[in-house]
């Protein structure tokens, strides 16, 4: 049996941060953080200043938008140098 995962783009206005297949991704939401994996109902959350986690691989953003629908996860940031 083949384990869902979920497809990441995660963008800023300049280049690609991220591009990829992933099992988690954790985002620094509004009220809190949160995790998607596959399977995830559809959202969209404004992002606030944090760390975006790509299984184990760390994002440091100042802010975003965040899309999660059928199993596809994108984000716009600002990241943090």
């Amino acid at each position: 049996m083949a384990i869902a995962v979920l497809t990441v783009l995660i963008t800023s206005p300049e280049r690609v941060l991220f591009h990829g297949r992933a099992q988690s991704v954790v985002c620094p939401g509004e009220q809190g953080t949160f995790e998607v994996q596959a399977l995830h109902r559809p959202i969209v959350s404004r992002l606030l200043a944090g760390v975006i986690t790509v299984d184990g691989r760390v994002l440091n953003i100042r802010r975003g938008v965040l899309r999660v629908a059928e199993d596809v996860v994108t984000a716009v940031v600002e990241p943090r140098e």
